[in-house]
């Protein structure tokens, strides 16, 4: 609110000749630090300054608190003696005024107030006063925005713009754009790009498996249609010309080739789910494992040692790995296959070796390739040892084909039991 308006008073001679005395040196303050000053009496009456001499001002509240003895201070609305001009002062363009009123004491008694007032200055001069300063605080600014964003253009910006252009390129086709970028600023952003390149990395491993994998099903899948197609067509066509022995012979190989067909997609079946298959977190043992194979009449299956040693995978996929590996040396002219096992720190070792004719050197990096055979005259689908590597792959095992002075052996690894 606006200050009270003083009140008339009689001013006490003695005060009001002191305050005569001290006006010369009020003025001179006054126009130095551009505030109104005005000294009152023990009563409150002014007795010195530009306005309201001889007036009381104890009816305003910081003026009563300092004749008692306390320092009291307002901020309180400016009413100015003239309207406001057209363009409003910078040096008093507020529209407050701030009101301080100190007590004088002498020997513990209030003998006089202090009352002073000023109008704040505004922002605006205060700003144009320190413009060197504000101009030099503008620039830094401006300087360090600027370097802030060259920053962050070399640190993130650009990897990511060229991270951007490699996927395109990579989504096209692109084998080249499969490497680490140029610069990769952070170390957060060298990591996503690693991990970026790995993925694709695998992805365009897996996109040359399924190409690669469906260029064999097509040709395995294609050499018995075409048998029986053309066996079909021969019995068709023939009529009354083809005795019963040619026709028994031809419907033979349509059996013949539609059961190598039916085997085909059931080694499909197999290997697929031994490709998504989790783990179930059983275990088994040699001995179960091949209590659950059926009796082979064409070679013996002989445990030499570690019957009882525990292998972190089912019973179930420990059959199937076996019969795989003991079909395949079947099939290779083995009389014998023998099975062992050992035990060190966490992981089993087994060793599965047979007394066939053994694989040849030229053929030895591709027996776990897909539907690569040395014996499809006698049924065999090359899948066998793909199924077995993903089985032992999803339980966190492995196999390779080791070193034999007669026949096939491998060696599988797997989590102990």
């Amino acid at each position: 609110p606006p200050r009270p308006a003083a009140v008339p008073a009689i001013p006490d001679a003695a005060f009001a000749a002191i305050g005569a005395r001290l006006s010369g040196i009020l003025d001179e303050t006054q126009k130095t630090t551009l505030a109104g000053f005005r000294l009152l009496d023990p009563r409150g009456v002014v007795i010195a300054g530009r306005e309201e001499v001889g007036q009381s001002l104890a009816g305003v509240e910081e003026v009563r608190a300092a004749l008692a003895g306390r320092y009291g201070g307002a901020l309180r609305l400016r009413i100015p003696d003239q309207p406001a001009p057209p363009l409003y002062s910078v040096s008093r363009g507020t529209r407050v005024r701030v009101f301080v009123a100190l007590p004088v004491e002498v020997e513990g008694r209030v003998a006089g107030v202090v009352y002073l007032s000023r109008t704040p200055n505004n922002i605006v001069k205060h700003l144009y006063g320190e413009r060197g300063k504000v101009t030099l605080a503008a620039i830094a600014i401006v300087g360090g925005t600027l370097l802030i964003g060259l920053v962050f253009l070399r640190t993130v910006s650009r990897p990511i713009y060229g991270l951007i252009e490699r996927t395109k390129r990579i989504a096209a086709g692109d084998r080249e754009a499969i490497k680490p970028l140029d610069h990769h600023g952070t170390r957060e952003m060298a990591e996503l790009s690693a991990a970026f390149l790995d993925m694709a990395e695998k992805l365009q491993a897996r996109s040359d498996s399924i190409q690669t994998f469906a260029t064999h099903v097509s040709h395995e899948l294609k050499s018995p249609l075409t048998a029986i197609q053309g066996a079909a067509e021969l019995l068709r066509d023939s009529g009354d010309a083809m005795d019963e022995a040619e026709r028994k012979r031809f419907s033979d190989n349509i059996v013949t080739d539609a059961g190598r067909l039916n085997l085909l997609v059931r080694r499909l079946l197999e290997l697929a789910r031994a490709e998504n298959l989790a783990p179930s977190g059983e275990s088994t043992s040699l001995e179960a494992a091949l209590a659950l194979l059926p009796a082979d009449n064409r070679l013996t299956v002989r445990v030499e040692a570690g019957g009882g040693v525990g292998l972190s995978i089912s019973a179930e996929n420990a059959a199937i790995v076996l019969a795989n590996l003991i079909d395949n040396s079947a099939r290779h002219g083995a009389s014998l296959v023998s099975i062992s096992a050992t035990n060190a720190t966490e992981r089993a070792t087994v060793l599965v070796s047979d007394d066939g004719a053994g694989i040849s050197p030229s053929n030895r990096g591709k027996v776990f390739e897909p539907f690569f055979t040395t014996r499809r005259e006698t049924g065999g689908t090359g899948m066998g040892l793909g199924i077995v590597l993903a089985l032992l792959k999803a339980h966190d095992g492995t196999i390779r084909l080791v070193d034999s002075e007669r026949g096939t052996r491998f060696e599988i690894s797997l989590p102990a039991a």
